[in-house]
């Protein structure tokens, strides 16, 4: 589970890392933890440190810019947070707004989270057609909002303020 958000030593958003590969970047001397999981501690023979929610490296990483974030049906289902865009409740699935077979493609604006129900129900029309208007309309996270939304509400939620948080 990546439960670890990693920040460029300019304090951008870089990547999330697994708990222990954060510890081993902070044992190594390349980050330094900005802020900890207040009850969780990393222990070992000769090691006692908190367990780091957040770290920042030591040298600054050239990253290429990103001007759009990757699209994935689990990045879209994170976006909307696991609800259906259509009745709002758990969704498992994708749903293309314009369907595929209608020249709909796997874009951010296309693409919504939805129960298997309502999925099957509005079938190969769109909204309108099903008479199934969508709650929240679909929008295009940058790539900073898709690294925190995958951290999930609660770890988003006990980020520090000084952080930017997403756009949704």
């Amino acid at each position: 589970m990546r439960d670890t958000l990693v920040l460029n030593a300019s304090f951008e958003p870089l990547s999330t890392v697994t708990l222990n590969r954060a510890v081993v970047l902070v044992l190594q001397d390349k980050a330094v933890v900005e802020q900890a999981h207040p009850e969780l501690r990393m222990r070992g023979a000769a090691v006692d440190i908190p367990a780091p929610r957040v770290i920042r490296l030591c040298r600054y990483v050239r990253v290429p810019f990103r001007r759009q974030a990757p699209w994935s049906r689990r990045g879209v289902l994170v976006r909307d947070r696991h609800r259906c865009a259509y009745c709002g409740r758990r969704a498992t699935t994708v749903d293309h707004v314009v369907p595929r077979s209608r020249g709909g493609g796997d874009t951010w604006l296309n693409t919504v989270a939805s129960c298997a129900e309502d999925n099957h129900r509005k079938a190969d029309r769109t909204p309108e057609q099903a008479g199934m208007p969508l709650l929240r309309q679909p929008f295009e996270p940058t790539p900073a909002d898709a690294m925190l939304l995958a951290l999930g509400r609660d770890d988003v939620e006990a980020l520090p303020e000084w952080l930017a948080q997403p756009a949704a």
